[in-house]
């Protein structure tokens, strides 16, 4: 009789790790040194290579609002309980108002603190306000009103068209209540969304690839355009920004992710190609997409990421919020103008509101805190063209907080709805 063997399985070996070379945060990395060396090398043709950063950038903004309709549509109608959408909204808001307040009241005391405008004794007659005049236009003031009817579009196509992540953001969940309320006579449009949200995700890997040489021109052009000298005057500003971000991000986003059960350096760890790249770029919307992929990938919902990192963008700016309130106390000392307790406080106040209204504008720290020093006379506008030549390097750091508050902000609601498991999160993060 004969006896049949079957050959011993064979052994699965471990997934093969990815060369460093081949990393994305490794190549974005050389891309901005070799930028850098360019930049300090030959400064014209560093600022030449502007059009590599701003192709990038559009390319990503291009495909932005599709990546939020789609990912909210589909999560949204796929959800069983519409009152988990609400419930979502009122948490992530809760938590947006809080933590950019605590970052404005951050910027407050660190600038009472360090004094980083003190020896400046600039007269302020001496200045001139037409620097600014052009930033002064942007920043119109509004009320509560205004900026809760400019949150709806004129019409469905019009938000697509301006590309308002707010505006896309609220067709989007009407959409996708409208989708869930109807139920399974909506399934065929619902598997179209889930089917494009993966092709549009698809394009975005495709886009990333160029992720290096994006990272190359934008990084170029800032040290081409202004040089390292030009810190060198206000360097003192530009250092106390930097290390306020750092001991921010250390100790306020450290204690919240500790209280959420993950570590701050584990996530920070895990997001550093973005952050390699929001550096850059200056611009967090660089790389929200990918984000928005990662953070799915620790195990929150498509629906939860989609609602809470699009709404940070505008609601959560940390990053600007420690900028304006720093900012501002710098130009007031250098233009040697005392500001009381209650002036201080009532710029906090204003900063509240005004540093959501530039929100999706490129510079838009600079730009709400020119709004805000317009609505408190107190403090001379003209001041702004103190700062304005260092606010790319200003803006850099400014993106980055933010994106990375909004990183946090969506695992901790995720944490509080219960989708994420912590023993999974650590293993993921851990890589």
């Amino acid at each position: 009789m004969l006896e049949i063997r079957t050959a011993p399985a064979p052994h699965l070996a471990p997934p093969r790790r990815q060369p460093f070379y081949a990393t994305l945060w490794a190549q974005v990395t050389l891309a901005m040194v070799l930028a850098v060396l360019l930049g300090v090398a030959s400064p014209e043709r560093a600022v030449a290579m502007k059009p590599l950063g701003d192709a990038f950038i559009r390319l990503i903004t291009m495909i932005i609002t599709l990546i939020i309709f789609c990912t909210v549509v589909s999560g949204i109608a796929g959800m069983q309980d519409l009152k988990k959408v609400g419930r979502v909204g009122g948490k992530a808001l809760l938590y947006f108002e809080i933590v950019s307040t605590i970052a404005l009241g951050f910027g407050l005391l660190v600038g009472n603190l360090v004094h980083p405008g003190s020896g400046f004794n600039i007269n302020a007659a001496n200045l001139d306000p037409k620097a600014v005049s052009e930033y002064a236009g942007q920043a119109k003031a509004q009320n509560v009103t205004d900026f809760l009817l400019h949150i709806i579009p004129s019409t469905v196509v019009d938000a697509f068209a301006k590309g308002d992540i707010l505006e896309v953001l609220l067709v989007a969940v009407l959409f996708g209540i409208a989708l869930s309320s109807v139920g399974p006579r909506c399934k065929p449009v619902v598997d179209l969304f889930d089917a494009l949200t993966h092709a549009v995700f698809g394009v975005v890997n495709i886009l990333m690839r160029f992720a290096p040489i994006g990272a190359f021109g934008a990084m170029a052009f800032t040290v081409g355009k202004y040089g390292i000298a030009s810190l060198g005057p206000l360097l003192k500003l530009i250092a106390t920004f930097y290390v306020t971000c750092f001991f921010f991000v250390l100790i306020v986003m450290g204690t919240i992710a500790w209280a959420a059960g993950f570590s701050i350096f584990k996530f920070l760890n895990y997001i550093k190609a973005e952050l390699l790249l929001v550096l850059a770029t200056s611009s967090s919307e660089a790389a929200l997409p990918s984000l928005m992929d990662k953070l799915q990938s620790l195990g929150c919902s498509k629906s939860l990421v989609g609602l809470v990192v699009p709404t940070g963008y505008t609601f959560n700016t940390d990053g600007s919020s420690i900028y304006m309130t720093l900012a501002a106390l710098f130009v007031a000392q250098a233009t040697s103008t005392p500001l009381t307790l209650s002036q201080q406080l009532t710029l906090m106040a204003v900063a509240v509101l005004t540093s959501k209204g530039a929100s999706g504008v490129q510079g838009a720290g600079f730009i709400a805190l020119v709004g805000t020093l317009s609505v408190i006379p107190t403090i001379p506008v003209a001041g702004m063209a103190l700062i304005l030549g260092i606010d790319r390097f200003m803006s850099m750091f400014r993106a980055m907080v933010n994106m990375i508050g909004n990183g946090v902000a969506t695992l901790v609601v995720a944490r509080w709805e219960g989708e994420l498991d912590r023993e999974t999160l650590q293993q993921q993060l851990r890589g």
